[in-house]
């Protein structure tokens, strides 16, 4: 189950795992669980579980297939790190990743102390992108794990941006990723919210994606900041640019 993307950032989305529970106030309104009632509706095998966690071990060696380059969303129906996913099948994942040298595969987690706790036994190789959602300020703590995992880009997935992000920790942040809430019941962003994170981005030299305003129609508020797109991606995208390389903590 690999199939092309519209969200901006990426190219693909390949789900092994799909189905999730929520654990934060960025999970409300999950467009993943109401993609898989609709599939479930519609009698999709795969979704035959609805939103429960069910893993697809016939998807794993999948991107090994793949020739041409790509940038694939790992899991975008689910968290790879959740309680349910058992640490073996993850690792056949990243074991999968490991090999596939000529693809950039972006990981985004909410579960960040679960994180921490496998990341010993995972291969992070270059190629693979962690990333964990922040919402608001509540769940800083997820920065803060992050900063720990070994991968070679790590990144902030601001969206839903639910409440303002101040004196986010930085230092050992690649790229962020900032957008507003989209469906029938989109939570407003505010743009003092959006300035800010751009402004600490700029100070810490870190690349910044604008993707959506949101609302109930994104089609509508558009992607425009100041004026233009802001599609900057991190050190290892095809497009990067030398003058944003950082060293790796």
């Amino acid at each position: 189950m690999a199939t092309q993307s519209n969200i901006e950032w990426t190219e693909m989305t390949w789900n092994p795992v799909t189905g999730c529970t929520k654990v934060s106030q960025g999970c409300k309104n999950c467009y993943a669980e109401r993609m898989a009632k609709r599939l479930h509706a519609m009698g999709v095998e795969r979704y035959r579980n609805e939103f429960g966690v069910t893993l697809h071990p016939d998807l794993v060696d999948l991107p090994r297939a793949w020739r041409k380059s790509r940038k694939v969303f790992v899991n975008s129906m689910s968290d790879l790190f959740h309680d349910d996913v058992p640490l073996e099948f993850i690792q056949r994942i990243f074991d999968t990743m490991n090999v596939c040298p000529q693809h950039t595969f972006q990981i985004l987690t909410k579960r960040s102390a679960r994180l921490v706790d496998v990341a010993s036994c995972l291969p992070w190789p270059r190629n693979v992108w962690m990333g964990v959602s922040v919402e608001n300020a509540d769940v800083f703590d997820r920065v803060h794990d992050l900063a720990r995992v070994p991968a070679a880009v790590r990144f902030l997935s601001c969206e839903p941006l639910i409440g303002p992000l101040e004196n986010l920790p930085l230092a050992s942040i690649h790229w962020v990723i900032v957008g507003g809430e989209s469906g029938p019941r989109a939570r407003p962003m505010a743009k003092e919210w959006v300035e800010s994170i751009f402004a600490q981005c700029r100070r810490a030299n870190v690349r910044f994606f604008f993707k959506q305003w949101g609302g109930v129609r994104k089609d509508l508020t558009g992607r425009e900041f100041h004026g233009r797109t802001y599609d900057e991606m991190p050190v290892g995208a095809p497009s990067a640019s030398h003058q944003f390389i950082q060293a790796v903590a």
